[in-house]
């Protein structure tokens, strides 16, 4: 399912190969049986207006929108567990999941990774494809609803995405949901993160076999011997 694997090249870091293999891009979407073909076009003109940008410019603008606060970020299990130790074993049951398809990880990118799991999902079947991205499709709302908000051009990702799961999740409630949601990415509120965090740490330090320490050194023993070989990884 080339079209799934395009979305999650669109919807990854910017580098310089998307400027030199857009023209392959766009006639690849033009050809999808996938995608209707409204859109396919309007992932063209993703395409055509991201790269009319420079690269550098392109690739800042995403960090500040991706990378900066929780409530936009491409790892799914942020928006489902935060960062409760649940999301560890989360994590653990997606890597099985994907090595049971055959599917090891060699990138650094954890493998709830919006754009890693759409690699995944371009690999099986239509109708199972289809079925993972119905699975995830509140967090997708939830993330095109955030995106609009922010009037950026990335929120019709999701929205051809949600189009193509064919999704039932009304995308109107959402949005009305966050509408008056407080933004998490200004400097303001990434300070209170900050000292929160801040605060946490220093109080783990005085109890380093509490269940917490003790679930974050199983979860990474668990983790990090097992990136193998499926993306391109998307490092920054």
């Amino acid at each position: 399912m080339k079209a799934l694997m395009i979305i999650s090249r669109l919807v990854e870091y910017p580098d310089a190969a998307l400027w030199q293999h857009q023209q392959e891009i766009h006639d690849e979407l033009a050809t999808s049986t996938l995608l209707a073909r409204e859109d396919a076009q309007r992932l063209c003109v993703f395409l055509r207006e991201l790269t009319a940008q420079d690269l550098l410019d392109a690739q800042a603008a995403y960090s500040e929108l991706f990378d900066r606060g929780r409530a936009t970020s491409l790892l799914l299990f942020e928006h489902v567990h935060g960062e409760s130790r649940d999301r560890g074993q989360a994590m653990v049951d997606l890597l099985e999941q994907y090595r049971r398809h055959g599917l090891e990880l060699d990138s650094r990118e954890l493998p709830d990774h919006l754009p890693l799991y759409l690699e995944y999902l371009a690999q099986l079947p239509q109708a199972e494809a289809i079925g993972g991205l119905q699975d995830v499709a509140p967090i997708l709302a939830l993330l095109s609803a955030r995106l609009s908000q922010r009037e950026s051009r990335y929120a019709v990702l999701f929205d051809v995405l949600l189009a193509v799961a064919n999704s039932a999740v009304d995308s109107d409630k959402v949005a009305a949901k966050i509408a008056d949601e407080a933004r998490d990415d200004t400097p303001q509120a990434l300070d209170a993160v900050w000292e929160e965090e801040q605060v946490k740490f220093f109080a783990d330090q005085g109890c380093a076999d509490s269940d917490i320490a003790a679930h974050q050194r199983r979860f990474a023993g668990a983790v990090a011997p097992q990136y193998l070989n499926i993306s391109n990884g998307g490092e920054r």
